[in-house]
């Protein structure tokens, strides 16, 4: 999706209401816990006037200083032609040029990106372990069950991720709706009670809960930071739905409800403090206790949504940008190129959730381990930005400072907040994240050295042309297309064809298919042709990482007098590496082994290119590490 600046009010309605289904799912069920964290976890305060009031006052500033001013008024700024993510950030401020704050850079893109899957595992636990909890406080009959139903439902939950952004956002977004509605009734009838709580968006009351905390307090904003745990899975869905929808639901219903429920809670723990262990349900009255259990559930299965689908479009882009082997990719719409479902990640998230789950049992255990991953991000991001203001946007200098400072601030209390999980589970993320980063760092690292191995081993293209009309070489009335990540060089596939077989086909292309650091480009602007003599023509096709990667219909776009090509009788001829580990060449032998393991296993070409298999040629090539 991109820009939106002028979509159709129906269009932008229908968009937006896609946006609640699947953007604001993780945000939008943090009430069910994020109170609660704050007085009844492990480094929770008592329930006094001024620790109520300094806690939802410091909710209230997180939303809107964190996700209304930070992500949704500045960082949705950076997005890539549409396309946002850390990845999409990273590479817009790139230097091309200078090494080492390229290397800086890269590396804090990638480990950034990295730590959102060590997350992304725990945001589907804990939020659909909050929602059936809730059958706990209607009866504790249910107590035994909860982590059944819990793994139940998630189980339904990834089996449904292959219907596709569109599909599951068009189902969830009238659902999520009526859970912002009903967890703003539940706050307002709260608040009519207790008005004053209202005078919590006084920012007086925050310093005043500090104050009267010292630095104990400063751990409460490891619960506090529960409220916006979905500020980087939005910024990465911007290419699904695009800006304006999104920020237009935000302000406009997702917001204003998640306050009043909030504001909602400590009305009830002013009037009552022995509503600790579960504010949120117990906003309900008696008969409403189950339909909320259900919508509740409702809600946090649509809560995994921001995260997963964030998932599937940061690998992506991490595919295309070669951070990643090639993996099975769906394309899920016709009309939206944003929109696609990965099996390989949803599996490998699902089996994380379940895991998570299993072993903690409990929401308030993995709140302990929630958050330290994701406030590292934020403060990768806030980097990120500093250097999008002065490169992207030339803001001066002193602006750019203050602003930068500012926001470090914020998420650098969040990060300090967090640490002490790391023991409780915090870890887990990380280790995650840390996994993650080295496969991507190691596939990138070992595609460049494997580009420098095939080189040595290729011969000029202008000297095998020029050698090829000395030889009696059969040449066939067919046109064969050999890919080669080099244009200048002679594909290996092309030597061993004409030494073993000693035929060529009458007309010869030699295609390279460049991924650009740009999520588009347009189809007229993708290929570029050269005619090189002897029937040979060299084929660059240039996709953005965002783009849908169809070889043969880019191909059959092709119009030149001099290259014509028959889709029906054409070959497709693919080299297929075959690697040897020496241990030799610059990386640790275990990065050697997990990079050859990765090449096996990674999609073949030809179902990635959506090349017809009938039309496929591999020849293979030993190449050594």
């Amino acid at each position: 999706m991109k820009s939106n600046d002028k979509v159709p009010s129906r269009r932008m309605f229908t968009l937006s209401l896609a946006a609640l289904g699947v953007v604001f799912g993780d945000i939008g069920t943090s009430p069910l816990y994020a109170v609660r964290e704050c007085f009844f976890g492990d480094f929770g305060v008592e329930p006094t006037t001024i620790n109520v009031m300094g806690a939802i006052s410091l909710i209230f500033w997180a939303l809107i200083l964190v996700i209304s001013l930070k992500y949704l008024t500045l960082i949705l700024r950076a997005d890539n032609d549409g396309e946002g993510g850390i990845l999409a950030l990273m590479e817009l401020v790139l230097p091309r040029k200078k090494k080492t704050r390229r290397l800086v850079i890269l590396t804090m893109g990638l480990f950034g990106a990295a730590l959102l899957y060590g997350d992304g595992m725990i945001t589907p636990a804990i939020s659909v372990l909050s929602a059936t909890e809730g059958l706990k406080v209607a009866t504790p009959f249910f107590e035994p069950y909860v982590v059944i139903i819990t793994v139940i439902i998630l189980i339904g939950l990834f089996i449904f991720q292959k219907r596709g952004t569109h599909g599951v956002g068009m189902i969830f977004g009238p659902l999520i709706l009526i859970w912002f509605l009903s967890i703003a009734a539940l706050g307002v009838s709260s608040i009519i009670k207790t008005p004053e709580i209202l005078k919590a968006a006084n920012p007086y009351y925050a310093f005043e809960f500090f104050k009267t905390n010292s630095w104990h307090g400063i751990f409460i904003l490891g619960a506090v930071f529960l409220v916006v745990t979905g500020g980087e899975a939005l910024y990465a869905d911007i290419g699904h739905f695009g800006k304006k929808p999104i920020r237009w639901a935000w302000f406009t219903v997702v917001l204003p409800c998640l306050l009043m429920n909030y504001f909602g809670q400590g009305a009830l723990l002013l009037r009552d403090t022995t509503r600790l262990e579960n504010p949120f349900y117990h906003l309900a009255p008696t008969w409403g206790l189950y339909p909320l259990v259900i919508i509740a559930t409702i809600a946090t299965i649509i809560a995994s949504q921001a995260i997963i689908t964030g998932a599937f479009s940061l690998t992506f882009q991490a595919l295309q940008l070669g951070y990643f082997p090639r993996l099975k990719v769906v394309h899920t719409s016709e009309k939206e190129e944003g929109q696609i479902y990965m099996p390989h990640i949803n599996w490998m998230i699902f089996i994380g959730t379940i895991t998570l789950v299993l072993a903690f049992q409990t929401s308030s255990n993995l709140a302990a381990a929630y958050g330290i991953a994701v406030t590292t991000t934020m403060v990768i991001t806030t980097l990120l930005a500093f250097i999008a203001m002065r490169k992207l946007w030339n803001w001066k200098l002193p602006i750019a400072i203050v602003i930068t400072i500012f926001l470090l601030c914020i998420d650098l209390s969040f990060l300090y907040a967090n640490i002490d999980k790391i023991p409780d589970g915090g870890w887990v993320p990380l280790l995650v994240a840390a996994l993650i980063y080295f496969t991507m760092t190691t596939w990138s690292k070992g595609r460049r050295i494997l580009s420098i191995q095939l080189t040595k081993i290729m011969t000029p293209l202008k000297r095998f042309i020029r050698e090829l009309k000395e030889k009696e070489v059969e040449r066939i009335p067919l046109t064969a297309i050999y890919f080669t990540k080099s244009p200048d060089r002679t594909p290996p596939a092309l030597v061993q064809n004409v030494k073993h077989n000693m035929v060529v086909h009458e007309q010869v292309v030699i295609a390279s298919v460049n991924f650009k650091s740009v999520p588009h480009i347009p189809p007229a602007k993708r290929i570029t042709i050269k005619q090189l003599g002897n029937g040979f023509f060299r084929l660059i096709i240039s996709y953005g990482y965002m783009d849908r990667t169809n070889l043969p219909l880019t191909i059959s776009t092709i119009k030149d007098d001099n290259l014509k090509i028959d889709m029906e009788n054409v070959v497709y001829c693919l080299g297929r590496e075959t690697l040897i580990v020496h241990g030799k060449l610059g990386m640790a032998e275990w990065r050697e082994s997990l990079f050859s393991f990765l090449s096996r296993n990674s999609q073949r070409a030809t179902r990635y290119f959506n090349l017809p298999p009938e039309h496929v040629l591999e020849i293979g090539t030993n190449i050594e590490m």
